[in-house]
């Protein structure tokens, strides 16, 4: 079921990228428009979990097919390093909410603040060389707004998307006694929001307490922890 779901959300990114690009007209007043940006945003979104899934083996038994879905969403997402990627994130996991956390500020709890860290600490040059070079491919066929507006930008909010609700939200100060033992707080029970928002992801403790289980599966954990009256 994993390696399904993620196919559907590398081919639904892959095909309103490229019906956007070539079909939808600029129009601030136009439903069309807003939809396919805000749909753009919502499947970036989904391409970095998709990767992050994979990063814990939860897509499929089969690491190699984990280790391919991985390296082909992150890519897609933004010509991002899957190895890098899971090196963080295994230390991000050992070591959450601290100062050997790679994606925890122990300098600034301001979301903007902290953003600009998180991105200069995965930002690279190898991967800003990608970038331009898709942008200036894409150039060839496209226009130069169409892309800014359904590739480069959905792309970067996304991005703040995920570390909002990722990063920010799940480990932000102060670190409570209902966080222990993984430095992680979780969303209210909504699981339409949940989903909408950020794919479950804001449902965090989850994901901390059964890093195993794919992001459709995070509501079941929370209806789990709330049974056990944990959460």
């Amino acid at each position: 079921m994993g390696v399904v779901i993620s196919i559907i959300i590398i081919v639904l990114w892959i095909f309103n990228l490229i019906y956007s690009l070539s079909y939808v007209n600029i129009n601030l007043f136009s439903f069309s428009f807003y939809f396919h940006f805000l749909l753009q945003i919502f499947l970036f979104t989904g391409l970095f979990i998709t990767g992050h899934d994979a990063m814990h083996n939860a897509i499929s038994s089969n690491r190699i097919i984990n280790k391919l879905i991985g390296y082909i969403s992150s890519f897609l997402f933004a010509g991002l390093s899957y190895n890098k990627l899971v090196n963080n994130h295994r230390k991000h996991h050992a070591f959450v909410g601290s100062e050997n956390d790679p994606d925890y500020s122990t300098k600034h709890q301001n979301p903007f603040l902290w953003f600009a860290f998180f991105m200069y600490r995965y930002l690279s040059f190898t991967q800003i060389i990608i970038m331009a070079i898709i942008f200036n491919l894409l150039k060839i066929k496209f226009t130069e707004l169409s892309i800014w507006l359904f590739w480069v930008v959905p792309a970067i909010l996304s991005t703040f998307q995920l570390f909002y609700f990722g990063t920010y939200k799940p480990h932000k100060l102060p670190h409570t006694e209902e966080m222990q033992p993984y430095n992680s707080r979780t969303q209210r029970k909504n699981h339409l929001l949940a989903f909408i928002s950020c794919y479950f992801f804001g449902y965090h403790y989850e994901h901390h307490y059964r890093p195993d289980k794919p992001w459709w599966k995070l509501y079941q954990v929370k209806e789990e922890l709330i049974n056990k009256g944990i959460l």
